[in-house]
């Protein structure tokens, strides 16, 4: 039997679950309350010239931008945080980091950068004339000093689980978290390509992984998750998912559709999605011997250890 589809609204009121808005995100923003989003968290247009962007001078861009960003700061509560990923603007071969061109926006009006996250993932367009891109960067910044942040719902697995103190007073006891490690500031995760159970019809979408870290980490439960350019919803799903609410806007028709079918699945848990920790499957390795790094033999000399794969 179906599930009956949900309409989701497109007109912004505290007392609703999600709100997508088809249209310029400022509108949308110029109808929330001062200090009610606990997360904003988005990924901008790149102003590379894709099939959803205009592609503008740098700096008309960056005063656009700038509009976006001073109206999510009214908009978040004091303890909040905004997370802006981006990668690179490119202009006649010159690579210019656009996380480098956005934190005056933030830190000219008050707010502080906790971290600078490096979302890394093999996958991409192959340079010939440079390097391939193989990460982008979320900016963490908070309003206050006193932000919202759990680091337990994403710890990761601990390397060595097993590994005890061998000497002192806690010897023969374990020495790592038994909840999981700190993920740190470097983050592998696929990016949304051909195969990817994700896959829409968006060029740059959003892995609903790392926006899960994000709204686990810096949000509670019931608590609004924004997303000013919302595309396909990714965002709006991982904070419905993790128990949030979540309101965002988009341009597109056609991404506001997929984005509507989408949020229909994850309240019907029928949404598709890549599970957290799952590890990286690397086609290439299955069944053949992996390589680590050198090991010591007893007679002091080194040598190299192969493992079958475990894939």
């Amino acid at each position: 039997m179906m599930m009956p589809k949900f309409s989701v609204p497109s007109d912004f009121s505290l007392d609703k679950q999600v709100v997508l808005f088809e249209g310029n995100c400022l509108e949308l923003l110029a109808t929330i309350p001062d200090g009610s989003v606990q997360l904003v968290v988005t990924s901008p247009p790149y102003n590379l010239g894709k099939s959803y962007e205009r592609k503008d001078a740098l700096g008309k861009y960056l005063q656009w931008q700038d509009q976006v960003i001073a109206e999510c700061i009214r908009v978040l509560r004091p303890e909040g945080s905004i997370c802006w990923q981006v990668g690179n603007y490119v202009e006649a071969g010159a690579v210019v980091p656009l996380d480098i061109m956005f934190y005056p926006s933030f830190a000219n009006r008050g707010l502080k950068l906790r971290n600078r996250i490096i979302w890394y993932f093999e996958h991409g367009l192959h340079c010939s004339r440079r390097l391939s891109g193989r990460h982008e960067t979320i900016l963490w910044f908070t309003k206050t000093d006193k932000y919202i942040f759990d680091l337990n719902p994403i710890r990761v697995p601990q390397k060595y689980p097993g590994k005890k103190y061998f000497k002192g007073p806690k010897a023969g006891q374990y020495s790592c978290n038994p909840l999981g490690k700190n993920p740190g500031d470097v983050w592998a995760i696929p990016n949304v390509k051909n195969n990817h159970v994700e896959k829409t019809i968006h060029p740059c979408q959003f892995p609903i992984e790392l926006v899960e870290r994000l709204v686990l980490s810096m949000t509670q439960k019931q608590d609004w998750v924004l997303d000013p350019f919302a595309g396909v919803g990714s965002a709006l799903v991982a904070a419905l998912k993790s128990g949030r609410r979540a309101v965002g806007s988009e341009l597109l028709h056609e991404y506001c559709a997929i984005a509507e079918e989408r949020i229909n699945q994850s309240i019907t848990g029928m949404l598709k999605s890549r599970p957290m920790h799952q590890p990286i499957y690397d086609p290439k390795r299955a069944g053949k011997a992996l390589m680590t790094r050198p090991a010591e033999d007893v007679t002091g000399s080194m040598q190299f250890q192969l493992l079958e794969s475990i894939f």
